[in-house]
Formats: structure tokens, C-alpha cells, sequence
């Protein structure tokens, strides 16, 4: 039997102006326009069918704070589907409050990358099924990189970059998956900074490299403007799982509506 694809509605949060937590949907991790509230979209999203759902505390490595895990307890007492939850998570203790205050799986992406480590750590103390690496790629048209595609006939690399795309790294995207794989993370959350909130498509070429070169399971993110993405990035790339925000955030289509087009075209996924 073939294994389901998952859909994941994705939360971006960051601290409002009076200080409460709030959800922000953007476009290239910019432009941020406020959205709802997280507990209360939390709640939709589980009633709604998603598989899983994921919370990112988009400020909090860039700003050096800790998860806002008062609100992670909220929103694990809402839904009863796999939580994941990241940002601000820089050392076992933090991967250790955050599965504490509820979460299923913690996402990691700055800390991983300054300290590979913590991965080997974080799986070893909580189950490789807990660590999620998250990489929010970029496309870079240089020679600095190592795994290159053709894209729109020109070859490119893709960057890691760190707190939440604000700073670049110089590590090529494909060789990290392959490193943190070797390390015990249990699934790879692939970001990317171009297809970000455009509507446009998952970044496909990331994606199917990414997928190409690991074994572990790909939650493909970033750039969905329809089930027909989520079709592409399933049969196109082979991702296992496709995160989407805003087309869910706006009503413009239902987790309902996404997975009944893949189930007539035989993408298997949980009704």
C-alpha cells in the first residue's frame, strides 16, 4: 500500500505590538501583514483534516528569545494531530521544554547549523522521530556552491541562510541534507525564500534535489497557490508531505478541497 501524503497548515507567529502572540503571513519572509490568532486557527486546522500542523516563531532566533511556549501549550490542548513546533530552539534543554510543553517534533534550523551537534544530541535523548531540520534555502547564480540545477536554463546552488532568511551561510543545501540525515534528524523541512507567500509553486528543482539525495522524509514548503502545486510537488519532485499557509489562511481553498484533488489523480492521502 502506498504511503499517504500528508498536507500541513503552517502558523508564523511573532509578538504583536501589544505584546500577544499573533499569526503574519508574508511574501520572501518580508512584508508581513497580520493574519489571526494562533490558538484559534490552530483549532480550525484540526477540525478542518489537516495530518499535521506546524508553528513557527519566526522572530526568536533572529531576536535571540525563547519559544513563546506558553502559547505551544494552548494550541496542543486544541489539536490532536502531530504538532510541530520551531523557533528560538538553540539546545537539548529547549528541544526538551518544547516537547514538554506539548509539541510532537521540534523544528531546527539556526542552532543545527552553528551546532551540528545538537542534532546528533536531540536524537539520541528524544527519538530521531522528534527532529525535524528546517532549511530556508535561497538560490545563488555564483561558484560557490557544490550541488547545482538548471533553473529557467541558468545553474544555480542553494544557500542555507539562518535566522529566518536574515543572514547567509555558505552552505550548500543539499550537502547539509545529506549531513543531518547522517546525524538522526527524522524529517527535513525544506523552506524556500524565493517561492515564499508568491503563489507561484513549491521551488521544484530544491525540492526534487533535496528528495533525490536523502531518504528522509521531505515536507516541502513554501509558494503554494493551489492543490495543483501540491500535485507537482508530490509527482514532480517527491516530496512526502506539502506545507501551505496562506491559500488555507484565506479561505481561498480547503484542506478538504486540496486532498480530494490529489485522491482523483491517485495521490494517496488520508480523507
Amino acid at each position: 500500500m502506498a504511503v499517504t501524503k500528508r498536507i500541513i497548515p503552517c502558523i508564523d507567529v511573532d509578538i504583536d505590538e501589544d505584546g500577544e502572540a499573533a499569526v503574519y503571513t508574508g511574501v520572501n519572509f518580508e512584508d508581513l501583514k497580520y493574519t489571526g490568532d494562533p490558538v484559534e486557527m490552530a483549532r480550525e486546522y484540526n477540525a478542518a483534516g489537516a495530518d499535521e500542523f506546524v508553528f513557527l516563531d519566526i522572530t526568536a532566533s533572529a531576536e535571540g528569545r525563547e519559544t513563546m511556549l506558553h502559547v505551544v501549550e494552548q494550541i496542543a490542548d486544541e489539536v490532536f494531530i502531530p504538532l510541530t513546533v520551531g523557533g528560538g530552539i538553540r539546545t537539548r534543554d529547549d528541544v526538551k521544554e518544547t516537547l514538554r510543553a506539548g509539541a510532537d517534533k521540534v523544528s531546527i534550523n539556526t542552532a543545527a547549523i552553528e551546532n551540528p551537534d545538537l542534532v546528533d544530541a536531540g536524537a539520541a535523548a528524544f527519538g530521531s522521530q522528534c527532529i525535524v531540520i528546517s532549511v530556508d534555502a535561497r538560490r545563488r547564480y555564483d561558484e560557490q556552491g557544490e550541488h547545482y540545477e538548471e533553473v529557467d536554463g541558468e545553474s544555480c546552488w542553494f544557500e542555507c541562510t539562518i535566522k529566518g532568511g536574515r543572514e547567509g551561510t555558505g552552505v550548500d543545501v543539499v550537502e547539509w541534507a545529506r549531513e543531518v540525515e547522517s546525524r538522526g534528524a527524522g524529517e527535513l523541512f525544506v523552506n524556500s525564500i524565493d517561492a515564499d507567500g508568491t503563489k507561484d509553486g513549491y521551488d521544484i528543482p530544491l525540492t526534487r534535489a533535496v528528495c533525490e539525495n536523502v531518504s528522509t522524509p521531505v515536507i516541502a514548503s513554501s509558494g503554494c497557490g493551489g492543490p495543483e502545486d501540491a500535485y507537482e510537488v508530490f509527482t514532480e519532485a517527491g516530496a512526502d508531505a506539502a506545507l501551505a499557509a496562506s491559500i488555507f489562511h484565506f479561505d481561498e481553498y480547503s484542506i478538504r478541497d486540496v486532498k480530494e484533488y490529489l485522491d482523483e489523480r491517485g495521490v494517496p492521502v488520508r480523507l
